[in-house]
């Protein structure tokens, strides 16, 4: 019995020690959620609303020929890293065509690794904001209960108020950052889709034109 009540003084010692630790880490990721949420608003502003194009015409101008595919897409309505990336494709006139698939490739990757990137920031919320938020409605329960146990009403309802702030907090970032992330998740395969596509196209006019 001795063993046992050492055994939970340890664990108590250690749940004490990291509650502290674990609103930390919630307040934190409440403000990482704001700060997602206003990216995102920021993004939707200033690129967005800039992302103007119909890809069948896009795609036709670029077949026809009748201007060179540089000047199609850098007076498209593509967004800024897209034109980067597809003029990169048709300033390199001298390398070969596997050379410039390759490059096409990699440039794909690229883009994908920064947009899983982004993403990573608010899926990470997603998975550990209720986990932390659970830690924190788990941990003052224990002085909670024994507070119930003296009649302290005072530490009870402190130790209430900090589980279900805790659990809020957690449940609302993770919702919030779910949020984000199914956005510009959306966002993101769309991106890709239209620079794959049109590197493709760009790429067999060049095949055409050698």
């Amino acid at each position: 019995m001795n063993e046992m009540s050492q055994l939970n003084a340890i664990m108590r010692a250690i749940c004490e020690t990291i509650e502290k630790p674990v609103i930390v880490v919630l307040i934190i990721f409440s403000a990482c959620t704001l700060i997602l949420v206003g990216s995102l608003i920021a993004e939707a502003i200033l690129e967005r609303r800039h992302l103007r194009i119909w890809m069948p015409q896009m795609i036709d101008e670029i077949q026809k020929q009748e201007i060179p595919p540089a000047v199609s897409v850098k007076k498209s309505g593509l967004l800024k890293r897209q034109k980067i990336a597809l003029i990169e494709i048709t300033d390199h006139k001298e390398i070969s065509d596997t050379m410039r698939e390759s490059m096409a490739i990699r440039l794909l990757d690229e883009a994908k690794a920064r947009y899983d990137l982004i993403v990573k920031f608010s899926d990470i919320i997603v998975k550990l904001g209720p986990v932390f938020g659970l830690l924190g409605t788990l941990i003052p329960l224990g002085p909670g209960i024994i507070a119930l146990g003296q009649n302290d009403t005072y530490t009870l309802s402190a130790s209430l108020l900090t589980a279900f702030d805790t659990t809020a907090l957690g449940l609302i970032c993770a919702g919030v950052c779910t949020v984000v992330s199914m956005i510009r998740k959306r966002w993101y395969t769309n991106d890709l889709s239209i620079l794959e596509t049109l590197m493709e196209c760009v790429l067999e006019v060049e095949k055409q034109d050698a």
